[in-house]
């Protein structure tokens, strides 16, 4: 799991200008191996990109990681804001 953590790490970090706000949380379902992406409020425009050209690019990259056993690779931008509930 640390792989692909770090392959997400990689890939984004030269795309932010604040690269100690990336912080990537695992977690895994039945189904799914989940990885979120957060990511400082400035920089989501950079990892989104226009029409969310940068994020599908990272998301193929990302789920083309082999993976053992049945359950597929999920990767999940947010931006950083605290949700309001």
């Amino acid at each position: 799991m640390a792989d692909i953590k770090a392959l997400i790490k990689t890939v984004v970090t030269p795309l932010v200008q604040y690269p100690a706000d990336i912080a990537i949380d695992f977690k895994e379902t039945n189904r799914y191996l989940e990885y979120n992406l957060t990511v400082n409020p400035e920089d989501i425009g950079r990892i989104i990109g226009r029409q969310g050209r940068v994020a599908s690019a990272i998301r193929t990259i990302v789920y083309s990681v082999r993976v053992s056993g049945p359950k597929r690779v999920r990767l999940t931008i947010e931006d950083g804001q605290k949700k309001n509930s």
